[in-house]
C-alpha cells in the first residue's frame, strides 16, 4: 500500500488546472467548448502551413479514433472548424480553423500562458527537466501496456 498514489495526485492537478482555467475565463466566453477542444485548435493553429488531419489529433493527443471523430463532429457543429476534403485522397478530410476558433483562441492564449507561468514559478530548470523526463517515462510505460 502506498501513501500516494501517482495517477491521483496528477488527476487532483488536473482538476485544480481546470477549475483555475475556468474561473479565470470571461462571463462571456463560449460555452460549447472543452479543454481538449482548445487544445486541439491550438495544434491546428500552432501547425499553420501543414495540413492537419483526425489521425494528427488521435496521434498527438493520444485519443482513440471514435473519441477523436466525436470531437471533431461536435466542434464542426459548433463552427470552430471546417472538414474539407483533399483532392489526392478522397477518405482524408484536412481540418481547418474557422473565424471563430481564431477568435477563441486568441481570447485564450493569454490564460493558458498565465497558468504556464505560474506552474512554472516555483520550479528551478532542473526541476522542470526532471518533471518532465519522469512524466516521458510515465507515459512511455503506458503506451507499452497498451501494445
Amino acid at each position: 500500500m502506498y501513501d500516494r498514489y501517482i495517477g491521483i495526485e496528477m488527476s487532483k492537478i488536473s482538476n485544480i488546472m481546470k477549475r483555475n482555467y475556468k474561473n479565470s475565463r470571461n462571463a462571456e466566453s463560449d460555452d460549447d467548448i472543452t479543454g481538449k477542444h482548445g487544445w486541439i485548435i491550438g495544434f491546428i493553429a500552432e501547425n499553420e502551413g501543414r495540413d492537419i488531419y483526425q489521425k494528427d489529433i488521435e496521434t498527438r493527443f493520444v485519443i482513440r479514433r471514435s473519441t477523436v471523430s466525436g470531437i471533431l463532429r461536435l466542434m464542426e457543429k459548433n463552427g470552430y472548424i471546417i472538414r474539407e476534403s483533399v483532392c489526392h485522397d478522397a477518405r482524408l478530410k484536412k481540418l481547418t480553423l474557422t473565424d471563430k476558433a481564431r477568435d477563441y483562441l486568441s481570447k485564450t492564449m493569454e490564460k493558458v500562458d498565465e497558468q504556464e507561468k505560474r506552474l512554472r514559478s516555483t520550479l528551478t530548470d532542473e526541476e522542470l527537466d526532471s518533471l518532465f523526463s519522469i512524466l516521458d517515462k510515465i507515459e512511455n510505460n503506458l503506451e507499452e501496456q497498451q501494445e
